[in-house]
């Protein structure tokens, strides 16, 4: 119980961060990509403080055995820039270019009643399935 109060507490909080940060509103994300014209620089802040946390987290995991809320820590243990790893980094990329969305925020903006997010997670999660199908081939 104390895992799913603290995932419930831990989601609500980056939900609310996206909010606030405007991550939920694609034209936002999309005058940040736009470095060539209207280019507004503001959620590199938001990626800054995003990075800062995530980095104080990591470094948190390099000098503890387990997690306070679990068995172990679920790592990849792959550290090479790969053609798969390298082919999904782009299609994200691609995705988020011409959306404004990438996964959290697209969710997290269907709770705003965001509909136009919906086809982007339909293509989200047909592009999960799709990858588990290749993987299983290789």
């Amino acid at each position: 119980m104390t895992k799913t109060i603290s995932a419930l507490l831990a989601g609500t909080v980056f939900g609310l961060g996206l909010a606030v940060s405007q991550m939920l509103d694609p034209n936002k994300v999309l005058a940040f990509l736009d470095i060539a014209g209207a280019w507004d620089p503001s959620l590199a802040l938001v990626m800054a403080g995003a990075l800062a946390v995530a980095a104080s987290g990591f470094r948190w995991t390099l000098t503890h055995e387990k997690p306070v809320l679990g068995s172990r820590f679920h790592l990849s243990r792959k550290t090479a820039l790969d053609k798969p790893l390298l082919a999904g980094a782009a299609l994200f990329g691609v995705g988020w270019g011409m959306t404004g969305y990438c996964p959290g925020p697209a969710f997290a903006s269907l709770a705003l009643g965001n509909r136009e997010a919906v086809p982007m997670l339909i293509g989200i999660y047909a592009g999960f399935l799709a990858a588990g199908l290749l993987q299983d081939k290789n």
